[in-house]
């Protein structure tokens, strides 16, 4: 069952998603070089990638948990609260909103649908 006013062949009027993603990845590289101190931003992007990636695991799992309570209010906060860190990451390791963006369009040209696609073992040539 879809959301109310959702379909994959309908788009509502006014902002997208991706225009709110784009504003705060764009606050985000603002805070890039800022003093840590007055900046939580500035304070992860100091504390480096792997604290950063931390936070989005604890954000995911918050999201999960959240889900399972049946808390669709606390699902929607730390949703809001993965997508921050999940941009800050994305700064951390220099990819854009576009990047992103781009492998979603990829996978739904390939598969009419931006499924998450199976992880491909090293020697199929996906790395780890």
């Amino acid at each position: 069952m879809e959301p109310s006013g959702y379909s994959i062949n309908h788009r509502l009027p006014g902002p997208v998603m991706s225009d709110d993603l784009i504003r705060l990845y764009a606050a985000i590289l603002e805070r890039q070089g800022m003093d840590p101190s007055s900046s939580r931003t500035a304070r992860l992007f100091a504390a480096g990638p792997k604290k950063i990636a931390k936070k989005v695991g604890e954000e995911a799992v918050e999201v999960a948990l959240d889900a399972m309570n049946d808390d669709r209010q606390g699902v929607v906060n730390e949703s809001a609260d993965l997508l921050y860190n999940l941009s800050v990451l994305w700064a951390a390791m220099g990819i854009t909103p576009d990047d992103v963006f781009a492998e979603i369009r990829r996978r739904e040209t390939l598969y009419g649908i931006a499924e998450k696609l199976p992880k491909m073992t090293t020697a199929e040539g996906g790395g780890k």
